[in-house]
């Protein structure tokens, strides 16, 4: 079997590596939803070289759980944007950040009145008015059970962790800057994928969750290189010492990336682990 050969990595990558911050979707993982053998092999030999790794998603923990545990890691995991930070062997949240109860009720009645399908989450589980294709197909892509309640509005008591609307992308953009018109900064607005736009408390991002984790595990900024590939994970790239871009992100994170490695149909991500190890500068 010929040798697959070792990603070259820039010269100014870094030289040691404390922390590896991932998105998920589409950038660890891809269209399949699986987390393929070379990335969870690469996984296990950062965390046998000292390097903890942390993933950062738009998903709720109970959804990105069982990819923890494929990877065997038991480092703290950011979840629903920044809003949580769980630990993936207890379950237990260190950090949830939710929308205030009134303002989640402003929120639910400008995306109502718009006519468009929301998501509500509450205590890591998923509530809708009413079962639609877009909400089958969500909860699909998450593998997670949903309940419907009817009106939501008169059925929220509890303040929610987030919103998701699901859309067309470009009947999404134009909701998106509505929204942002009228909320001004009371809200965290921004796409996670091109048909999910995700609204959370303006104290939540991937940046400010993964800060948390930083405090907790004893890691900095400067030593950490993360990853992804959407709008929504600019803070987390901003925060990181070092940001890389898998191949397929969007033009606005390839832009501000340090280094763009392959697409994650190449499970670009684990590469660039490999190469690193590779490079023996992080002994």
């Amino acid at each position: 079997m010929p040798e697959i050969p070792q990603l070259a990595l820039p010269a100014n990558f870094p030289r040691r590596v404390a922390a590896i911050a991932s998105d998920l979707d589409r950038t660890l993982i891809g269209e399949d939803y699986e987390l393929h053998e070379r990335s969870v092999a690469a996984i296990a030999a950062a965390r046998a070289a000292g390097i903890h790794v942390v993933i950062v998603t738009g998903r709720m923990f109970r959804s990105v759980r069982p990819y923890l545990r494929r990877a065997g890691l038991d480092d703290l995991v950011v979840c629903y944007q920044g809003a949580v930070v769980a630990d993936p062997v207890s379950g237990r949240f260190l950090r949830h950040v939710t929308i205030p109860l009134e303002l989640a009720r402003e929120t639910i009645a400008a995306v109502e009145r718009e006519e468009f399908q929301l998501n509500c989450y509450v205590d890591d589980d998923l509530y809708v008015a009413k079962m639609t294709p877009e909400a089958h197909a969500y909860a699909k892509h998450q593998r997670i059970p949903i309940d419907t309640v009817g009106n939501l509005l008169e059925w929220l008591t509890s303040p929610p962790t987030k919103l998701v609307v699901i859309g067309e992308p470009k009947a999404l953009d134009g909701l998106g800057e509505r929204l942002r018109e009228q909320f001004g900064g009371r809200l965290y607005i921004s796409k996670s994928l091109p048909f999910f736009l995700e609204l959370a408390s303006p104290e939540v991002s991937k940046g400010s969750g993964l800060g948390f984790v930083a405090e907790q595990l004893g890691f900095t900024a400067a030593e950490t290189v993360a990853f992804g590939d959407g709008e929504n994970d600019i803070e987390l790239l901003d925060w990181a010492g070092y940001s890389v871009a898998v191949a397929n992100a969007q033009a606005e994170v390839l832009e501000r990336a340090d280094f763009v490695c392959p697409p994650v149909q190449e499970e670009g991500v684990a590469q660039v682990i490999e190469a690193l190890l590779a490079s023996g500068t992080n002994r």
